[in-house]
C-alpha cells in the first residue's frame, strides 16, 4: 500500500524557522499570547513519532506530502497530522482516497473530522491499513464562478465577503425562484460537514453529518426600512443551487479557511451546489455529534 503523510508545521517550528525578535521577546517574558505554543508543538511531536512509526512498522510506501496540492490516485490512503485545518487543506487534493485524519495535540487543537489522536493513531492506522476501520461519506460542495467551476471539494464551508472585514457585503441571493438584495457581512455556505463550525455560530443550524443538504447563513443582515429578508436562513436540498450574484468590485469567496481564496467582482454570479465529489473521512461515527 501507499500512504500519503501529511504533517502540520506548529507554530513552535514556523518561529524557529523565521526567527523574530518580538516573538523571541514574547517568549522570553512568558507571554500568555505565546504560553500554549511550545507545548503543542511537544505534543505534536510526539504523535508524529507514534504515526511514523506504527507506519514503518506496518511496512508500508509511506510518501510526505510537502506540497499543497498532490494527486491522491497516487495513494491507497492519505494521512494527515494535525488538527481539522490540516485535514481540511490535504482534502482538497482528494477525490478517491480515504483520508485518516490524526489530531495531534488534542489539548490545543480543534479535530472534529479527526479519527484519531496520539493514544489511538497506532491502533487507528493498523485498522485502516487492514480495511477495517469505519468511517462516514461527508458530501462536499461545488462552487462556481460565472458558470466555471473553482472547487468540487469544499467539505467545511465557503465565506462569501467583501475583501475587507469592516465593508459591507452588497450582492443578490435567488433561491428556488426567490430573489432578494442584501447587505450583510457576507455569507457563510457549506455542506452539512460543517454546519457544526462557522454556521453555527452564526446562528445556523446543525445538520445531521452525513446529509446531502447544504446550509446557507447570512452574516449580520442589515436592512435599515426594517424589511426582514427570507433568504437568511436556508437549507438547501439536492438539486436546487443557491446562487449570488455581486454587486462590488471586490468582493472574495474563501474555501475551508483562509488559504483558498478566488476573487469576485461587479456582475459576477457564484452558483453553490452538491459536488458529484464526496470525501471519505476514516475513524468518525456517521452519527457523529459536535459537543463528542
Amino acid at each position: 500500500m501507499r500512504v500519503a503523510l501529511v504533517i502540520k508545521r506548529t507554530a513552535w517550528d514556523l518561529h524557529q524557522k523565521a526567527s523574530t525578535p518580538r516573538m523571541r521577546g514574547l517568549l522570553a517574558r512568558h507571554d500568555p499570547t505565546v504560553a500554549n505554543i511550545r507545548p503543542a508543538h511537544e505534543e505534536h511531536v510526539a504523535t508524529v513519532e507514534t504515526v511514523k512509526a506504527a507506519l514503518a512498522d506496518a511496512g508500508v510506501d509511506i510518501v510526505r506530502i510537502r506540497t499543497a496540492r498532490f494527486d491522491d490516485r497516487e495513494f491507497d490512503l492519505v494521512v494527515t497530522v494535525g488538527g481539522d485545518g490540516t485535514m481540511l487543506r490535504a482534502s482538497h487534493s482528494v477525490c478517491g482516497a480515504p483520508m485518516l485524519a490524526i489530531n495531534s495535540a488534542p489539548t490545543y487543537s480543534v479535530g472534529f473530522f479527526c479519527g484519531a489522536n496520539g493514544e489511538t493513531a497506532t491502533a487507528a492506522l493498523g485498522a485502516a491499513l487492514n480495511g477495517r476501520l469505519k468511517g462516514a461519506v461527508l458530501t462536499r460542495m461545488q462552487v462556481r464562478l460565472n458558470g466555471r467551476v473553482v472547487t468540487a471539494r469544499v467539505l467545511n464551508d465557503a465565506l462569501f465577503c467583501h475583501q475587507s472585514p469592516a465593508a459591507t457585503a452588497r450582492y443578490l441571493v435567488e433561491y428556488r425562484g426567490i430573489v432578494e438584495e442584501h447587505k450583510s457581512s457576507g455569507v457563510w455556505i457549506g455542506p452539512a460537514a460543517g454546519s457544526t463550525a462557522a454556521q453555527r455560530s452564526a446562528g445556523g443550524k446543525v445538520l445531521p453529518l452525513t446529509s446531502s443538504n447544504l446550509q446557507m447563513v447570512v452574516r449580520e443582515p442589515y436592512d435599515p426600512r426594517g424589511k426582514r429578508c427570507r433568504l437568511t436562513r436556508v437549507i438547501a436540498k439536492p438539486g436546487a443551487p443557491i446562487t449570488i450574484r455581486s454587486k462590488s468590485r471586490e468582493m472574495r469567496l474563501f474555501f475551508d479557511g483562509p488559504d483558498q481564496v478566488a476573487r469576485a467582482v461587479l456582475g459576477d454570479v457564484v452558483t453553490f451546489e452538491q459536488s458529484s465529489e464526496p470525501l471519505t473521512v476514516l475513524g468518525i461515527s456517521p452519527r457523529r455529534r459536535w459537543d463528542e
